[in-house]
Order: C-alpha cells, then sequence, then structure tokens
C-alpha cells in the first residue's frame, strides 16, 4: 500500500480549508490524508454546496484524520485559543513522517503572530520541524518549475541577517545545498549561483563589506575544490530567464529577496 501524503488545515479560520477543498474538486487529493477539523470541512462543503465526500471512496472524497479544534471557529477571526491545535497537526505530521507512516508533509498556511501571542514560541515551520526532528543544520528551499531558492538565513529581522551570515554559517549551507541537488535531484556537478547581501553585491565595497569580506572568499573555497559555485550576484540582476536558465539552484542570503 503506497504511503499518503500529510496535510495539514494550519490555521482553522484561514483558508486552509478552502485550499483542500478546490484541490479535492480537482481530484488531486487520492494519495492524501488531511489532518484537521473534519466539522470544518464539512460545514465547508455545506455552505457551498460542493461535490465532495469525506472519507469515501468517490473521486473527489476528502480523507480526514480527525484533530478538533478546542474553541469554536469563525472564519476570518483568528484566535489564541487553536494556537496549540494548529502546533499539534505539525506534530501529528511530522511524527508520522519520521515513523515511515507518511512519505510527505505539506502545511496550509498558519499565523505566526497568533501562535506567538498565545504563548507558545514559534519562528516559522523550517525551525519548528528541525526542533522536532533534531536536526543541527537545515536549509530552507522554496522552488517551482522555474527556478530552485535556498536560504542562507531564515524567518529573522532584516537587521539581524548580516551578523548571521558567517563564514561557518556559509559553508554548512552550500555543503548541504549541494549534498541535496546531488542525492535529492540527481544532479552530479549542481551549478549554484550565490546571491549578494547588499544592493549591487556591495558595489566592490561600497555599499557594504559583506560579500568581500565573508561570501567571496566562501564562493572562492567551494571553486577550490572542485564546486560549480559563482558569485556573488545582485538579485535584482539574477532573477531574470536568461540567468536562471544557466543554474541548478540559487543560494539568497535572506528570504525579502525573492518572489517565487
Amino acid at each position: 500500500m503506497q504511503k499518503q501524503i500529510a496535510i495539514t488545515l494550519g490555521e482553522p479560520a484561514g483558508i486552509g480549508v478552502e485550499l483542500v477543498a478546490k484541490l479535492a474538486l480537482q481530484n488531486q487529493l487520492h494519495d492524501c490524508i488531511v489532518l484537521g477539523d473534519q466539522n470544518l470541512i464539512q460545514d465547508y462543503i455545506d455552505l457551498n454546496n460542493l461535490d465532495i465526500t469525506l472519507n469515501s471512496q468517490s473521486s473527489s472524497n476528502i480523507n480526514c484524520h480527525h484533530i478538533a479544534t478546542p474553541s469554536p471557529v469563525t472564519v476570518g477571526q483568528l484566535t489564541v485559543e487553536n494556537s496549540a491545535y494548529v502546533l499539534k497537526l505539525l506534530d501529528v505530521a511530522a511524527h508520522g513522517c519520521l515513523s515511515g507512516k507518511y512519505s510527505a508533509m505539506v502545511t496550509c498556511p498558519l499565523h505566526k503572530g497568533v501562535i506567538n501571542d498565545s504563548g507558545l514560541k514559534f519562528s516559522g515551520h523550517t525551525e519548528y520541524l528541525a526542533d522536532l526532528s533534531q536536526t543541527e543544520n537545515v536549509v530552507m528551499m522554496l522552488l517551482n518549475k522555474h527556478m530552485r531558492v535556498a536560504l542562507e538565513t531564515t524567518h529573522m529581522p532584516l537587521k539581524d541577517v548580516s551578523s548571521s551570515i558567517t563564514t561557518e554559517s556559509l559553508t554548512t549551507t552550500l555543503n548541504i545545498l549541494i549534498h541535496d541537488m546531488q542525492t535529492k535531484f540527481s544532479i552530479s556537478q549542481p551549478k549554484i549561483a550565490v546571491c549578494g547581501l547588499n544592493p549591487h553585491a556591495g558595489e566592490d565595497g561600497y555599499l557594504g563589506m559583506e560579500e568581500i569580506d565573508t561570501i567571496n572568499p566562501v564562493i572562492k573555497q567551494f571553486q577550490a575544490q572542485g564546486h560549480h559555485v559563482y558569485g556573488t550576484i545582485p538579485a535584482d540582476t539574477l532573477f531574470t530567464e536568461d540567468k536562471l536558465q544557466h543554474c541548478d539552484a540559487v543560494l539568497a542570503m535572506y528570504l525579502s529577496l525573492i518572489h517565487i
């Protein structure tokens, strides 16, 4: 029997239920199980008179593992009372993946601010899942059919980004990125384009020294080891169709640089 993909509903007052319903209408949930409150899904189906069933054998079926919300839900009205429920969905999905029960997990949107307002510390899926799986070093990658973009830093204020980029951290990130491009994407010698941190990649130091002091030396070390790592390249010129077709992945210094 093929393992299922676990889909977490995310913020119960958000768009997770709508997203799942639209996938069901497109018959895209055959190998998936939705983790969340099935009453929210059924209410949405009834309200919109949709041809969708729950836990049946029909083509437009949603297979749901019911996990009830502790507090009533009004669409569009966020409440801290359901924050622990949101994290519980992640726990169930992640532990299912770690145990081999699920083949992968997909997460519907949640609201970091509401979760933190409840007293639960949460900076993002990346850090939460890394902690849960006891993984010391992780790299976030965003991708679509046009590009693959890995990030040196994640989920931090912009004022903290520069000090977080060190020779050690950048070396670790590039090693993980190259390894995963080889093992997960079957690209034996991946070509990695590295974005600069500053506008115009520092403009030879006039707009910042991070490229000269930290980023470029690391790139040269990887080149000396035979890796196809090149840069630094200003992000505003790298993210074009012409440039992207010549690299297998991009390493950006922070999340705001990219729009996939």
